[in-house]
């Protein structure tokens, strides 16, 4: 078993910040081995959270944390920031039903700040917390710490903006880990981080901008040359703009430029920028090697690393969508494919390499991706928005002033809708049925097997207006999917199995469970298909052949697909008992994925207690 002798020392940042500097890199070594040594026996985020190990160090070295407030984003790269406030044992059980989130959590811990699952909303928060601060009369500092990639939504750049004219005390950590902004930096940046950052620099700057104020031309004159040679030197020029100190680019996993840089910044006052290049995978070189592939990781050996060709037997609903977009864009020219930088996660990396003229990655930026979508359905285009349900909330205004009210025809494919396990609550796609349901000239599908998936998206591509295809992460049950691209008819859906008295609604995912319980409980089960338009023909046939009608759906029921099969009936006039098993008014935490919808009812199991529940309460009413 490896040892961590000086990491077994260090249960709080103040421990850490009792060690010498000298003993850092040491315990850098040894955070990086426990972190690989630990999600390889878990599961979770790895490479991008080897590429913080110096930074977090350094962060809570130099800040009194947690009087002093981080605020991390996005929260996959937090894992070193959780060993090091006190939560190293509890990683044995990161991500699993009553452990550790993944994420940072307000109710874990007191030095998780704000809750974190969404990128770029950092710096919106620590401009927060810093004004409310000032406001309290309060010396502590804040700190944001924000990926590259999150920089590219527009809320990161709207609290730049905000921060640089509110004269706010707080710092903007900028982890540049795909070298997207700036190349590496040497010993030439390291001096002038330093010298930047230092008080003989701001000493001399200040003053001179005193002794120059006499004459407005000289003053204007010698901060024009400033300007020049720091964006000579620097690629702050954008953030200096918008009123911020900038200071960089370091070498994220140089203690040694980190640690006297962050101590100089932490002197300064008003909007700091400090800009640290860092690498993905950091010290284990299969993760070096391939970032991507290490990025969310199952279980496996870490001196044999992950065999990315190996494939489950059963295909997964985001594989069916990727094939079925090369096979549509084969026969239509006019496919358009969009993602918010989640190509690998939602499928399309083949239909990236065979039609790169048609696809567009827009970065972390889900409302552009929304309106960018619809401007290419206004010229007669067709577009694909490929993209996860809870990630699809960012864009919903978007989505119906954009898209929805002007009826254009952009296809919705929303990877994990319902529960998605170890990711938890703000990764759920809880509520994507209730918010889409709602909207004027949406179409709404939710497959029930992944043939049904490939025939759904096909059904959406050729509807003349918004329409939103909503699968759930994995697989399905393992049906043999048919290549041709055949839709289904609008609206309609069918029955699956026939019973007496009691007839069970299945949406999508749930008709596996749903017909499971059927043959317990001799039910009648119709595959509804279609959230909206909800089939009303098959609900008013079942009410009137039936005593008992109960919906079943993997998403929040205020709302959700059970309050439509009510609103038919109520508008029908119809009289029979009706009852819906969904998502609770909670939000669920994470856990196994299958193990979560046994604890909220949605499996075999939980269909049978809740309808022996209803006849239950028949006879103690009669």
């Amino acid at each position: 078993m490896t040892s961590y002798p000086l990491l077994d020392t260090v249960n709080n940042p103040a421990e850490l910040r009792a060690l010498d500097r000298k003993q850092l890199p040491q315990l850098a070594t040894e955070l990086r081995s426990f972190l690989v040594d630990s999600v390889s026996r878990t599961g979770g985020h790895l490479s991008s959270n080897l590429g913080t190990v110096e930074l977090t160090i350094a962060l809570h070295y130099v800040f009194d944390t947690p009087e002093d407030r981080l605020v991390w984003d996005v929260g996959h790269q937090t894992y070193a920031h959780k060993v090091l406030t006190g939560r190293r044992e509890g990683m044995a059980k990161l991500r699993t039903h009553g452990g550790v989130s993944g994420f940072p959590k307000r109710c874990e811990s007191a030095y998780d700040t704000f809750g974190v699952g969404h990128s770029s909303t950092s710096i919106s928060a620590a401009l927060g917390m810093a004004l409310a601060a000032k406001q309290k009369g309060e010396t502590r500092r804040t700190v944001a710490i924000i990926g590259d990639g999150a920089m590219s939504a527009g809320q990161a750049f709207e609290a730049l903006n905000n921060a640089g004219v509110a004269d706010a005390d707080m710092l903007v950590i900028l982890n540049d880990n795909d070298m997207s902004i700036s190349h590496p930096v040497g010993a030439l940046n390291k001096y002038l981080a330093r010298l930047f950052s230092g008080s003989a620099f701001n000493a001399a700057r200040k003053a001179g901008e005193k002794v120059l104020g006499v004459s407005p031309s000289l003053l204007e004159f010698a901060n024009r040359i400033e300007e020049h040679v720091k964006g000579m030197l620097t690629p702050g020029t954008l953030f200096e703009e918008l009123g911020f100190n900038y200071i960089g680019p370091i070498d994220g996993h140089d203690l040694d430029s980190l640690i006297p840089t962050l101590q100089n910044m932490q002197k300064l006052k008003g909007p700091r920028f400090l800009h640290v290049i860092t690498r993905k995978g950091q010290g284990y070189k299969l993760a070096e090697a391939d970032p991507i592939l290490y990025h969310g990781v199952s279980k496996f050996e870490p001196e044999v690393g992950i065999d990315g060709s190996k494939t489950s037997g059963k295909a997964t609903y985001t594989k069916v969508f990727g094939d079925w977009l090369c096979d549509m864009a084969a026969e239509d020219p006019n496919l358009m494919a969009i993602t918010p930088a989640m190509g690998e996660g939602s499928g399309m990396m083949r239909f990236a390499e065979l039609y790169p003229e048609r696809y567009f990655d827009v970065g972390i930026a889900e409302q552009h991706a929304v309106t960018f979508a619809a401007g290419i359905a206004c010229e007669g285009l067709r577009p694909v928005l490929a993209i996860y349900s809870t990630f699809l909330q960012r864009g919903y205004d978007q989505l119906l002033h954009d898209v929805a009210l002007q009826k254009l025809p952009v296809v919705f494919a929303l990877d994990r809708g319902g529960l998605v396990g170890a990711d938890g609550p703000t990764h759920h796609g809880a509520f994507d049925l209730s918010y889409l349901t709602c909207i004027p000239n949406m179409v709404v599908m939710t497959p029930s097997d992944e043939n049904e998936c490939r025939k759904m998206l096909t059904t959406a591509y050729r509807i003349d207006g918004p329409s939103a295809v909503r699968y759930p992460r994995g697989s399905g049950p393992g049906v043999r999917i048919e290549p041709e691209l055949v839709g289904l008819a609008v609206g309609k859906g069918e029955i699956r199995r026939h019973g007496e008295s009691i007839a069970l609604l299945a949406f999508g995912s749930m008709l596996t469970p749903a017909l499971q319980a059927a043959e317990e409980l001799n039910a009648t089960v119709a595959n509804m298909r279609f959230v909206k338009p909800v089939d009303r023909e098959l609900i008013l046939q079942l009410a009137a052949e039936h005593s008992v009608l109960v919906s079943v759906e993997e998403n929040a029921l205020i709302g959700g697909a059970g309050a439509e099969v009510a609103r038919v009936l109520e508008e029908a006039g119809v009289s029979v008992r009706f009852s819906r098993i969904g998502l609770p008014d909670r939000f669920v935490d994470h856990g196994d994925q299958m193990r979560l919808l046994a604890e909220v009812g949605l499996d075999k199991d939980g269909i049978i207690r809740h309808v022996r529940a209803l006849g239950r309460d028949t006879s103690s009413s009669a």
